[in-house]
């Protein structure tokens, strides 16, 4: 039986060695390197999507592969893909940091320069464990073999622009349907999901900046179950305690929330860091609200831009959310598409701020009129981005379970 082996190598020179050797192991079929961190995670996303036979036996991770440092990224797929072997390559052998590998789910490690009886080692070991790991898997067990619920970031292209709003209710459409769904607020500094859904609590996710592995119960512990079915991972209400959520806290966290959750929102807020990158970079769903106004999409392009430098997101990877559109703006969908080379939602929103008025000075915008058009068109996005369960039948009958008006979301542009 052949071995699929996926290397995941940001250095050059380091890949054409691997791939190289690589090559002369007996029965192995390997592919060819990926360069990234985000672009390994996806490929594989993609391939257990279709099924778990299609994942690789083995994914070598290179020490120096970026921009998600090295026994993250192993954590993150030992998570993911449990089905998956994977073997660090690394310089450093030393029993510490061979502990750390194996306490973040590698199955081992191959000592740099390259040696060929040392990687066919390894390579059989993780691929006979992965082998061992399928068989128990095929004969019925219980057991987690894909990539976990859908994850959606929504991040505000500056201040002001509604991305909140958008997070909540696509939550609650989503909860509405049928899913299980958990709401984060990392908008670390000044995160005001809690301010909008009436909570007060005194948990956040600063209370998993010290915890190393987050097990069900301890996520449980900081979770807020809200009386509209959302689980609530908020945002410290001291914001300058943010600065101890580290991305190692978010990616385990959103790892943790993907396990338990159908699909987990995330309220990026309009301020980059470390942690919410972290976010955007693990997201199934990345989206940018913007208004149609200059300033605004020029800050939209300028977001787009960023992520790309980082490498946390492409531009064609990214949807953009027109919030407060109205018929007679200059700037329309298909401009502001071209100027930040993003995708724009089908679905628009428009500028009806009366309507939400009142829920957010009484902080309940869970009691949104169904009638509201700004409810509708943000449940019809929910719906055009699948986060919604039998959203035809949704449509046909023109509620939610649990909601008492219509979805009623615009299917197109408004013209």
């Amino acid at each position: 039986m052949s071995t699929r082996i996926l290397p995941a190598v940001g250095d050059a020179d380091a890949a054409r060695s691997i791939t190289t050797l690589l090559s002369q192991l007996p029965d192995a079929e390997p592919a060819a390197p990926l360069g990234d961190s985000t672009t390994l995670l996806d490929t594989l996303a993609r391939l257990a999507a279709e099924s778990l036979d299609e994942l690789p036996e083995v994914v070598l991770v290179h020490e120096r592969i970026g921009p998600v440092p090295a026994l993250e990224l192993i954590r993150e797929v030992a998570l993911r893909f449990p089905a998956v072997g994977v073997v660090l390559v690394t310089a450093d052998m030393s029993p510490g940091l061979y502990s750390a590998a194996m306490d973040s789910g590698a199955r081992g490690l191959v000592g740099l320069p390259l040696s060929y009886e040392e990687l066919a080692q390894r390579v059989q070991a993780a691929a006979g464990w992965s082998v061992g790991v399928r068989r128990h898997l095929s004969a019925g067990a219980e057991m987690f073999t894909g990539p976990g619920g859908t994850v959606v970031t929504v991040s505000g292209a500056k201040g002001g622009v509604g991305a909140t709003v958008v997070a909540v209710q696509l939550a609650l459409a989503s909860a509405a349907s049928g899913h299980t769904v958990a709401l984060a607020d990392l908008d670390l500094q000044s995160g005001d999901v809690a301010s909008y859904l009436d909570v007060q609590f005194r948990r956040s996710i600063v209370d998993l900046s010290t915890i190393q592995d987050i097990s069900p119960r301890v996520l449980q512990d900081a979770l807020y179950s809200h009386d509209s079915g959302l689980a609530l991972m908020l945002a410290p209400s001291e914001g300058e305690r943010g600065e101890e959520v580290s991305d190692r806290v978010v990616r385990q966290t959103v790892s943790a929330l993907r396990h338990r959750f159908e699909v987990v929102i995330i309220d990026c807020g309009t301020h980059m860091n470390s942690a919410n990158a972290a976010a955007i970079e693990m997201a199934d769903r990345t989206l940018l609200v913007t208004t149609p106004d200059v300033i605004t999409v020029r800050a939209a392009k300028r977001m787009v831009r960023l992520w790309d430098r980082l490498q946390v997101r492409k531009a064609e990877e990214t949807v953009t959310v027109v919030n407060r559109y109205t018929r007679n703006t200059e700037i329309q969908p298909p401009l502001i598409e071209k100027i930040t080379a993003t995708k724009v939602a089908r679905v628009v929103v428009p500028a009806n701020f009366k309507e939400l008025h009142a829920v957010i000075d009484a902080g309940r915008l869970q009691d949104l009129e169904a009638k509201s058009t700004v409810k509708q068109a943000l449940w019809g996005l929910a719906a055009d981005l699948g986060l919604v369960k039998n959203s035809e039948n949704a449509d046909k009958q023109g509620k939610f379970k649990g909601d008492r008006g219509s979805l009623g979301g615009r299917r197109g542009r408004t013209k």
